[in-house]
């Protein structure tokens, strides 16, 4: 059984769903509770509210303590990411394997797999997916010579440029935001 909980950060409310102590779905923080506990139900129905296990509350502490600006890893963050394609799993261990601070392309994440660059598009595609955003650090992929590009997130592609800008990674502001499509 799937359990969730909703919280709050210090840019907005999130959600995040789990199995046992692994994280199975995260959605970044909006402006009120009801928008990331509807998607994050989209993904996981069926899922119940419930306390976090230990492990799931390092995971809240974590995502809090990122979005007050201090520096976070996730990689000690367990997850499952249910059933992917062989190409998608490949390209969140890649993107999940990115540090603090760091940012890469489509284009290069295709190159690291083998794949030419016709992948980026595929690459792109499976950020669009991911499941659990910011620990699989998705905003840390752009697109070709390093613009924001899109982010499906609460906030669109102005949020992703504010989480760069978190870490320290200046990009060229979006000229508009980009309609949220439920991330």
């Amino acid at each position: 059984m799937h359990r969730y909980h909703v919280f709050d950060t210090a840019h907005g409310v999130a959600a995040i769903g789990w199995r046992g102590g692994a994280v199975t779905a995260f959605r970044l923080p909006d402006d009120s509770a009801a928008a990331p506990e509807r998607a994050l139900l989209r993904r996981l129905p069926g899922a119940e509210p419930g306390d976090p296990p230990a492990p799931v509350g390092e995971a809240i502490a974590m995502v809090r303590r990122y979005f007050a600006g201090e520096r976070v890893d996730f990689a000690a963050v367990a997850i499952d990411l249910g059933a992917q394609s062989p190409f998608f799993a490949q390209v969140y261990a890649v993107v999940r394997a990115l540090p603090w601070g760091e940012r890469t392309t489509y284009g290069a994440v295709a190159k690291e797999l083998g794949a030419g660059p016709e992948f980026a598009r595929d690459v792109g595609q499976a950020m669009a997916a991911n499941p659990v955003p910011l620990i699989v650090p998705c905003h840390r992929v752009l697109a070709a010579g390093g613009k924001v590009g899109g982010f499906s997130a609460p906030g669109g592609s102005v949020a992703k440029a504010r989480m760069l800008a978190l870490e320290g990674i200046v990009t060229e502001p979006p000229v508009a935001a980009q309609a949220s499509f439920g991330f």
